[in-house]
């Protein structure tokens, strides 16, 4: 990557609904940086929502977008992005995102997970018409997705504001160490 460790764009990965653009957004404002969110980029493209684009493209071809949009915004500086919970299953992905920008894993336990989940599953679409023990089973196993990352968060009882100050400082002292 040109250019200084200070100026890569930072990326948010874990699981849905662990905040991955609420704190996006909030760490971008305190930086000046613009925010990307990729399922809302592919929903503009198709001017549909995820569930939607799922049901008439497929996963296939919505991972094979994903990954060309991700592709793009990864080798742009001063972004915060974030992405689908599925786009690390991608090994190009992956590997696109850690060579590239500063990754940041939002962790959370499934006891705090599990509340979220009512406002989450009419929005997406790998949750519904699942039992809650395959839920907790596609929790678990997404874990190791998200295991190549620079830096990971507990998000457990604390605000997305707390969440994102805490990544700012982290950043911060790393921007110090290596530029």
């Amino acid at each position: 990557m040109n250019g200084s460790f200070r100026e890569r764009s930072i990326v948010f990965v874990g699981f849905m609904g662990v905040g991955k653009t609420t704190v996006g957004k909030l760490v971008a404002n305190k930086l000046y940086r613009s925010f990307v969110d990729i399922d809302r980029e592919i929903e503009k493209e198709y001017e549909l929502p995820t569930t939607e684009i799922f049901k008439q493209i497929g996963e296939k071809a919505f991972r094979e977008k994903e990954k060309n949009i991700i592709n793009n915004y990864v080798n742009q500086k001063l972004k915060v992005i974030s992405v689908g919970g599925g786009a690390f299953l991608q090994e190009e992905v992956r590997d696109a995102c850690i060579n590239n920008c500063i990754v940041f894993h939002l962790d959370i336990s499934w006891d705090s997970w599990k509340e979220r989940l009512s406002i989450l599953v009419d929005s997406r679409p790998v949750l519904q018409g699942k039992t809650i023990q395959e839920i907790e089973s596609l929790f678990e196993s997404r874990k190791a997705t998200y295991s190549k990352h620079n830096s990971k968060l507990m998000t457990d009882n604390q605000s997305e504001e707390e969440i994102a100050d805490s990544i700012i400082n982290s950043l911060k002292l790393a921007w110090e160490l290596y530029d």
